[in-house]
């Protein structure tokens, strides 16, 4: 299938990761900017840097979010977990209208969602990305699958 992407992919909802990573640099810059301007004592103006700091790191964990297809699997790296699939384990890939992100439907029978594919500020990118990790899946799973799924 040549309209499959080059194999490693890595899905990522760009726009939102530079909205986040911008806003956690800001936020930390006025937050340490008012703490230099105010006439506070050092431990005042620790907490101030360090509150700053605390902001920036919640948004740049909020911001790792990808899924990563590779010859022998995918990788989907959400805010607190990371998980590694066989292209076998993955049943279907799904983003319906309304969704936050993808959900892939598991041979478990368990659903994980996906974040690095979200409709947030991109959702025809998000639906390109959702549509070619379709196709990979379709293009490498072994998994049984019954005429009615898809």
């Amino acid at each position: 299938m040549s309209d499959l992407p080059a194999l490693p992919v890595t899905f990522r909802p760009g726009h939102t990761r530079a909205v986040m990573l911008t806003a956690g640099v800001l936020i930390f810059v006025v937050i340490s900017g008012i703490a230099m301007l105010l006439e506070l004592g050092p431990g005042e103006r620790l907490s101030f840097v360090v509150t700053g700091a605390l902001i920036f790191w919640v948004l740049a964990q909020l911001s790792r979010v990808k899924v990563v297809a590779d010859e022998s699997g995918v990788t989907v790296v959400n805010i607190a977990s990371r998980r590694r699939l066989d292209w076998a384990e993955i049943v279907q890939v799904n983003l319906r209208p309304g969704d936050p992100w993808v959900f892939l439907n598991l041979s478990d029978g368990t659903s994980l969602p996906a974040l690095g594919i979200q409709p947030g500020l991109a959702k025809q990118r998000a639906i390109a990305d959702a549509r070619a990790l379709r196709a990979l899946v379709d293009a490498r799973s072994t998994a049984d699958r019954t005429p009615d799924q898809g």
